[in-house]
């Protein structure tokens, strides 16, 4: 597969080490582009509904591939969300080409642009841990039934369906809770003479010119690989949404990690990020 070349690109909510998790669609996205930065957005690896029986070797290649675009150049800003909010502790450190950081400025073509995940707007997230993480059990109960279905339509070549999506597209509460947050993100980057503001945390792409008294901004949403598949691109001085859909033949396509097992593979990206370590 022939890489795109790009400037940025940024994904959310991959949620690796659960069922809802579209990991292949994943891989064939990072190994499609070539971008000078990748900003990894929070939520990648879900540290809230992790279980070491469900971790197949396509989520392991995920975080290999991004190794792989580390080892060729790419610099990766790793921007810890709710669920992988254990990797905060790290935040500062550099390794190799990877950084970690809770937010990122950079500066686009002359404008500046703000990254950070988003849930430190959320309120329940805020003062109702508990309530938040209930919420997401039950969200990963209806993925799981979700993935079980999808299954059954694959085998018999249907195409895939969203649970989750089509209930939150169909309660008005869900929609007033997302345009609070993108309120509040825009209104705090306008704040701060910030030209975009780029979060997660939703899994609602969006692009958005937002406007209010004091000035205005773009919001830009990268949304997730769960249910919608996206992931922002800039290049060229424009942004755009990408959604990533494959074919059971590209997923059934070569294998450039070679016969390696799940273990086997696992091991490979320690030692290399361990080399990576020693030379930072």
């Amino acid at each position: 597969m022939k890489r795109r070349k790009l400037e940025l690109a940024v994904i959310s909510d991959v949620h690796l080490g659960t069922y809802g998790c579209r990991a292949e669609e994943v891989l064939h996205y990072l190994k499609s582009i070539r971008p000078k930065t990748l900003i990894l957005n929070g939520d990648i690896i879900d540290v809230w509904q992790f279980k070491k029986k469900y971790w197949p070797s396509s989520h392991t290649k995920v975080l290999k591939e991004v190794l792989n675009l580390a080892s060729k150049g790419t610099q990766i800003y790793f921007l810890p969300g709710n669920h992988d909010e254990v990797f905060r502790r790290f935040v500062g450190y550099k390794v190799g080409n990877i950084h970690i950081e809770n937010k990122v400025v950079l500066n686009l073509d002359g404008k500046k642009a703000w990254f950070f995940h988003g849930d430190v707007f959320d309120v329940t997230m805020q003062h109702s841990r508990w309530l938040t993480k209930l919420g997401s059990v039950s969200y990963d109960l209806l993925i799981w039934l979700n993935y079980k279905v999808n299954r059954v339509l694959t085998l018999f070549g249907r195409e895939k369906i969203s649970f989750s999506k089509k209930v939150k597209n169909g309660v008005k509460s869900a929609v007033k809770y997302i345009n609070q947050f993108e309120r509040i993100c825009a209104d705090i980057a306008i704040d701060k003479s910030y030209d975009y503001v780029v979060c997660g945390h939703i899994h609602q792409p969006e692009i958005r010119r937002i406007e209010n008294k004091k000035g205005v901004t773009t919001y830009l949403n990268s949304g997730d690989w769960v249910e919608n598949l996206s992931a922002l691109e800039y290049n060229k001085k424009e942004w755009s949404i990408v959604y990533t859909a494959i074919t059971a033949s590209e997923m059934k396509g070569p294998d450039e990690y070679g016969e390696m097992d799940q273990k086997a593979l696992f091991q490979a990206m320690l030692e290399e990020f361990q080399i990576d370590m020693a030379q930072s």
